[in-house]
């Protein structure tokens, strides 16, 4: 039975309020945190009470510190290893949730591990051996380690947080979390957030929590009012002397243009590159190093231009995006709202663009009809376009051969070690933006 907290306000003047612990308020302030968020306020309390908690709030609204407040001051009381576990769907959201609890309880001496795949075995196994305090994880990367890795269980594990509840299920990561909750002890407190209750995800609280609290801060998708939305609308042939067009006339901003495919992410970030632009591409398919550089590159100011998959549409906290291009227009209206959620962020403005095509036009008549606005056209000049398409296409030309040549060289290795190691998280691409699963496996 879920209960609601009673006259529980959006607002409060201090995570002291909140019943905070000093050695924690004294890690808020270092971190500028000085006035907690709606999410916090909500779900703080009763879970220091502690009680279950079922969270729904969207990306970028506090949650992270929402559930990570109340395990650190248990925690303190209590410190012993392998403590708690956090569930993310993503590598790169496991390892920035790590990074806030490491920043968190940095004055009670937390100690965490990120075990996901992509990086090695073993000397994830040696972190696990240490038992650090906080494991987060991507679900199949901790199961092929409760299930292979000799000593390791969760027996003592008191917390359990289920990140991004919505976005795990979509992914197909359900029968890989059963087997986790199977194993893993019964008496223990749980917390899922979720920034949409779908029916997969009621199914899942009914399983995993004990007569939760639940704490909504947003019922409706939408996206702030900072946000100019724009769109511009092409013949399906001319998207990327476009996009060329649009970097150019941006090109003293910094961007992250959105695909739906791997190859589209990995193609345009070369002609990007051959034209001069600094762009990064971000995507599963590149190793985990490779993906931790891209996004340090990036928000270091030393590429202006990310070009990625739906991996970097939730979860990740990007400073500073002044544009995002919609080069693909995302076939559902939530991954839109993901997406250029990666701007205008923290109150400051931004700008959205989508490019739209014939077969596009649907598909943006629903989007403006979810979030409630009418996009406005781009403006564009139709000469400069002209004059830039012949380099265009013929830096699409050299990409396009590059692309398959490194395909071809890579074909033996993506059979073998690579295709093991993204199956193990489906952490993004597997299932893009409005292309379901079965697609996917038919075209593998």
């Amino acid at each position: 039975m879920e209960t609601e907290p009673e006259n529980v306000s959006d607002t409060a003047e201090s995570f002291k309020s909140l019943g905070v612990i000093d050695p924690l308020l004294e890690a808020l302030a270092t971190l500028s945190f000085h006035k907690p968020t709606p999410i916090q306020v909500k779900a703080i309390p009763p879970a220091l009470e502690g009680n279950d908690i079922i969270g729904v709030a969207e990306t970028g609204s506090g949650k992270t510190a929402a559930f990570a407040l109340p395990i650190l001051q248990k925690l303190w009381e209590e410190p012993k290893g392998l403590f708690a576990c956090v569930l993310a769907p993503t590598r790169e959201l496991a390892f920035q949730i790590s990074k806030q609890f490491d920043a968190l309880g940095s004055a009670i001496g937390v100690r965490t591990a990120v075990i996901v795949g992509g990086t090695d075995k073993m000397s994830q196994a040696v972190a696990l051996s240490k038992r650090p305090h906080i494991v987060i994880a991507t679900p199949g990367r901790l199961n092929d380690h409760l299930e292979n890795t000799k000593g390791f269980s969760l027996r003592t594990l008191k917390y359990l947080v289920l990140d991004e509840a919505d976005r795990l299920l979509d992914m197909d990561f359900g029968p890989v979390i059963d087997k986790i909750l199977a194993i893993i002890p019964k008496e223990r407190n749980t917390y899922l957030f979720s920034a949409t209750m779908s029916t997969k995800v009621a199914k899942l609280q009914r399983a995993s929590l004990n007569n939760p609290v639940k704490v909504e801060v947003s019922t409706k998708y939408t996206t702030v009012s900072t946000l100019l939305q724009y769109y511009l609308f092409i013949p399906y042939v001319q998207k990327d002397v476009h996009l060329i067009y649009l970097a150019n006339s941006l090109a003293q901003n910094s961007i992250i243009v959105f695909t739906r495919t791997v190859h589209d992410a990995q193609r345009l970030s070369m002609v990007l590159r051959t034209l001069g632009f600094p762009a990064v591409p971000l995507h599963g398919q590149l190793s985990q190093s490779a993906r931790l550089g891209a996004l340090a590159k990036f928000t270091s100011g030393g590429r202006s231009i990310l070009v990625a998959t739906d991996v970097a549409s939730r979860g990740l906290d990007i400073p500073h995006v002044d544009v995002v291009i919609n080069f693909d227009i995302p076939t559902h209206s939530k991954d839109y709202i993901h997406r250029v959620g990666r701007t205008a962020r923290a109150g400051r403005s931004g700008k959205s663009i989508t490019l739209v095509t014939q077969y596009d036009v649907e598909w943006i008549m629903r989007i403006e009809k979810v979030v409630g606005k009418k996009f406005e056209e781009w403006p564009i000049d139709k000469e400069d376009v002209a004059l830039l398409r012949e380099r265009v296409d013929e830096a699409a030309r050299t990409a396009a051969s590059d692309l398959r040549e490194k395909e071809k060289e890579g074909k033996g290795r993506k059979r073998g070690r690579n295709i093991k190691d993204n199956g193990e998280d489906r952490d993004d691409d597997v299932v893009e933006a409005g292309v379901p699963t079965k697609m996917h496996k038919r075209r593998k």
